[in-house]
């Protein structure tokens, strides 16, 4: 058996990435209908369950419905451009949960992190060799 066949080295794209394209079929939230008219009705999705309803009656120009066809392909669903799966992290130890997944999951630093325990954390990961997909944020440089 040829040694190269089959393995990845530690920092490469996951397996699924470079076969399967991603497509996300829809980013755009559904709105809930009449939300632009009123302030009162907020944005979230509600299913009408109105009888003379235009939006349920799918009537064309009205604001479209979610449906399982806007669904994406299920082995790419929740993935990064990259490849990997988002893992929210907030210390240290979150990252070491990494270790043993870091061909398929991703950190993202939670946006409440200080920089101080930041450069702890992008400093153990990349030790670690997990890949972090907001590194530079909250990070400054020193300008001599």
């Amino acid at each position: 058996m040829n040694p190269t066949s089959d393995r990845r080295k530690a920092g490469s794209l996951p397996k699924m990435a470079s076969t399967i394209p991603i497509v996300k079929k829809r980013t755009k939230t559904f709105k809930r209908h009449q939300s632009d008219r009123y302030h009162s009705v907020k944005e979230s999705w509600r299913k009408p369950k109105g009888i003379d309803n235009r939006v349920r009656r799918r009537f064309s120009g009205q604001t479209p419905m979610p449906k399982i066809g806007y669904g994406s392909n299920k082995k790419t669903r929740h993935l990064i451009p990259s490849g990997h799966k988002e893992v929210l992290v907030n210390n240290v130890r979150d990252l070491e949960l990494l270790l043993m997944h870091s061909g398929k999951y991703a950190a993202v630093v939670a946006h409440g992190v200080s920089s101080k325990k930041r450069i702890e954390i992008v400093a153990r990961a990349k030790i670690l060799g997990v890949k972090i997909t907001n590194v530079a944020a909250k990070l400054r440089t020193e300008e001599a």
